[in-house]
C-alpha cells in the first residue's frame, strides 16, 4: 500500500477540507471520494476512512500543533489539510514515520512543487520536537480535549469534573455492539455461535453487556457476522437499545416511531413485541433504509414520509398506545462515531434543536391514547436538549406525568458515553387514563 500512500493522503486531506471548509457531512464526502476510486483495494479504502476520521477526531490537537510548526499562514489551504493528515499519521498510526513523511512530500509536489520543502521541514520538525509540541498544544483547551471551545465550556458548566471523561470518551474509537433478533435467537445462543466459528471468523470474541447487547472485542465488517444477512443480528449501540426496553411494550399495541430513520429502534420494537407499527420520517430517502433493515430482519411496518411536528398531514386519527419520539438533536453523545459533528455544530444550533424538539413533543402528544406512554429520546448530552425540553413540555401539558426509569449510569435518564455505549437521554411520559 505504500506505493499509493501519497494518493490516500491527498484523498483524505480533500475529505477533511470538504468537511472543515465547506461544511460537508463526513460520510457524504467520504462516500463521494470512494465512488471515484472504484479500483482501490479494500485496504486502501479502509486507510482513507481511517485518515479522514482520525484527522477530524483529533483536529483540535493537530491544528494546535500545526500552528506551532508554521511561522505564517499557508496560502494554499490544500497543503494545510495535507499536513494535518500527515501529523495524524505520525502521532497515531503504526506506519513507518519515514514513509509517512516521504509520501507526504510527494503528495505536496503533486499539489505545489515549490511547497514540498515546507512540508518536509514541518513534519521532520514535528518528529524532532514531538513531546514538547504535544505539551504546548495541550495548554489550550481545544488542543487538549479535541472539541471546540464552546462545547468544552458547555460540558464543564453542566457536568463539572465529569466533563473530562465525557470529552475523552468522544475522542475514542466507538465499540461495535450487536443486537440479537429475539425472533431468531438469544444472546447466549449467538455467543455460542461465535465461539464455533473457524478460519478467519475464529476470533470474533464478544461479551454480554446491558441491556442484553453483545460487545465485540474488535470491530469487523458486517459481512463477517454469522447470520447477519439472515436477520439474526444487527449493529446497534447499547445505549440506543434501551429505547425498546423502556417503552414497556405488549403484544397488540399500536406503536408510533415518529422519527424512525434509519430504523434500528423501529426494528428492535418489532423484535420484542407483535405490534401494529407505524414508522414516520421526514426524509424519504432515509425512510428507504428503514425498509431495507426491516426486510433483512423479516419484519413489517407501515412506513410514512412525514414531519413529526406536523402530524395533521399524515395521521389517520387512530391513537397510539406507545410513541417513540427519537427527535433530531445535536448528536453530541455520538461524536466518536461522527467526529465531524463537533466541528460543524455551533452553539446557536442547540437553541434551534431545543425549539424543534419541544414542537415535536407538543405535536405528538394528542396522538397518544389515554394510559399511553411516550418515550422522548435524544443522542445528546446537553441539558438544553434534554431536561430543559422535558421541563418546558410538562409546564405546557398538565395532563402529562414523567415516570421514573432505571438506567445504569443515572436515574435521571441521562446516559453518558463510556466504553460500552454512546451518550443518550430518555424521558418516559405517561398520559393518565383520566386525562382529557
Amino acid at each position: 500500500m505504500n506505493a499509493d500512500l501519497q494518493h490516500i493522503q491527498l484523498a483524505a486531506s480533500n475529505v477533511v477540507q470538504q468537511v472543515l471548509t465547506n461544511g460537508r457531512n463526513l460520510n457524504q464526502a467520504l462516500d463521494e471520494s470512494l465512488r471515484r476510486k472504484s479500483a482501490w483495494t479494500p485496504a486502501q479504502r479502509a486507510a482513507l476512512q481511517d485518515l479522514s476520521y482520525g484527522t477530524l477526531r483529533f483536529y483540535g490537537q493537530l491544528n494546535a500543533i500545526l500552528g506551532l510548526l508554521l511561522h505564517k499562514p499557508l496560502t494554499d489551504e490544500r497543503l494545510r489539510y495535507l499536513l494535518l493528515v500527515a501529523l495524524y499519521q505520525l502521532q497515531y498510526s503504526k506506519a513507518a514515520q519515514h514513509a509517512i513523511v516521504d509520501h507526504a512530500v510527494r503528495a505536496a509536489q503533486m499539489l505545489n512543487p515549490r511547497a514540498s520543502g515546507l512540508v518536509n521541514a514541518s513534519l521532520r520538525n514535528f518528529l524532532r520536537k514531538q513531546a514538547g509540541l504535544l505539551k504546548q498544544a495541550a495548554h489550550h483547551a481545544e488542543g487538549q480535549y479535541n472539541h471546540p471551545q464552546w462545547w468544552i465550556d458547555k460540558l464543564q458548566a453542566q457536568y463539572g469534573e465529569r466533563s473530562t471523561a465525557i470529552l475523552e470518551a468522544g475522542n475514542q474509537r466507538p465499540p461495535m455492539i450487536l443486537r440479537i433478533n429475539q425472533r431468531r435467537g438469544t444472546a447466549a445462543g449467538y455467543l455460542a455461535l461465535l465461539s464455533q466459528q473457524e478460519g478467519e471468523l475464529q476470533n470474533l470474541a464478544a461479551r454480554l453487556i446491558e441491556p442484553g447487547a453483545l460487545q465485540l472485542d474488535k470491530p469487523v465488517p458486517v459481512d463477517r457476522l454469522p447470520g447477519f444477512f439472515d436477520g439474526m443480528v444487527s449493529v446497534q449501540d447499547a445505549g440506543a437499545q434501551y429505547a425498546a426496553h423502556l417503552l414497556d411494550l405488549h403484544d397488540g399495541m399500536r406503536v408510533l416511531d415518529a422519527c424512525a430513520a434509519p430504523g434500528g429502534k423501529t426494528a428492535h420494537i418489532l423484535e420484542r413485541a407483535t405490534v401494529e407499527m407505524v414508522a414516520v420520517d421526514k426524509d424519504e430517502q432515509r425512510l428507504q433504509r428503514v425498509n431495507e433493515n426491516l426486510q433483512r430482519l423479516g419484519l413489517t411496518a407501515k412506513l410514512i414520509a412525514g414531519d413529526a411536528a406536523q402530524p395533521g398531514a399524515w395521521w389517520d386519527g387512530r391513537l397510539f398506545e406507545r410513541i417513540l419520539a427519537d427527535v433530531p438533536c445535536s448528536a453530541s453523545g455520538v461524536v466518536r462515531r461522527h467526529p465531524d459533528i463537533k466541528w460543524l455544530r455551533r452553539s446557536a444550533d442547540i437553541v434551534g434543536f431545543a425549539a424543534q424538539q419541544l414542537a415535536i413533543l407538543l405535536a405528538l402528544w394528542p396522538l397518544l391514547a389515554q394510559d399511553g406512554k411516550l418515550l422522548y429520546a435524544t443522542c445528546s448530552v446537553f441539558r438544553q436538549e434534554n431536561e430543559q425540553v422535558i421541563a418546558a413540555f410538562l409546564a405546557q401539558r398538565p395532563d402529562a406525568q414523567r415516570l421514573p426509569i432505571s438506567l445504569p449510569d443515572d436515574s435521571s435518564g441521562q446516559l453518558l458515553p463510556n466504553e460500552q455505549h454512546d451518550g443518550f437521554f430518555y424521558a418516559l411520559l405517561h398520559k393518565p387514563a383520566e386525562a382529557t
